[in-house]
């Protein structure tokens, strides 16, 4: 498809390259105020599936601190997760080093957002297809609803745009985010402060769009 192969691609490429150095001096009071409220290192990487499910680094600004128990384990993210942690989500500042990321061709501004690597096995046939498109920094799902919606309506978000990415589509995407940014919409679920773990679906229990 010429735009998803072409249009897009340069759309991307242009946006995130401006949007890198005007917002230079943001990254540069993020990366300090993440320093020193959270610890090192400030921006960390994690291995996420791309298109086609093959892996790249997502880069993003840390929003929990490394608080272990006494096995060493990770606590759990509401006890890790901090006011200032929190801030940073709301306002989806800890995206922004995803811009390197659009840059270098890993992600789209519009797409899929990329979940973790061990997920790639529990996803059915059709979920599967949320990897046909490059993930996003924002996304259908994000703008209907975010971390509030079941996996399985997320999922079903993710494949219709990947059925269906168009520019008008983008565009209207682009919009809603930010206006879900301004109003801080769906940033927890309703039983945990980020996402419960996606452990693979009821093959009997389908929704509808």
């Amino acid at each position: 498809m010429i735009y998803t192969r072409f249009v897009k691609r340069f759309i991307d490429i242009i946006l995130s390259l401006c949007a890198l150095i005007i917002l230079l001096p943001v990254y540069l009071v993020l990366f300090i105020l993440v320093r020193v409220k959270l610890g090192k290192p400030a921006v960390f990487t994690q291995d996420r599936p791309g298109l086609h499910g093959k892996i790249f680094k997502l880069y993003k600004f840390r929003s929990m601190t490394d608080e272990r128990d006494k096995n060493g384990e990770l606590l759990p993210d509401e006890v890790r997760l901090t006011k200032f942690g929190r801030i940073l989500r709301a306002t989806s500042l800890d995206e922004l080093p995803e811009f390197y990321n659009i840059l270098k061709g890993d992600m789209s501004f519009v797409g899929p957002r990329p979940l973790l690597v061990r997920y790639l096995d529990r996803y059915n046939e059709e979920q599967a297809h949320r990897h046909d498109v490059l993930p996003g920094l924002t996304g259908l799902a994000q703008v209907n609803g975010r971390n509030a919606i079941t996996w399985e309506k997320k999922f079903e978000y993710d494949v219709y745009y990947a059925r269906n990415v168009s520019f008008l589509m983008d565009v209207k995407i682009v919009l809603m985010t930010v206006k879900k940014v301004f109003v801080r919409e769906g940033i927890s679920s309703g039983t945990h402060a980020t996402m419960e773990e996606f452990m693979g679906s009821d093959p009997e229990k389908k929704e509808g769009l």
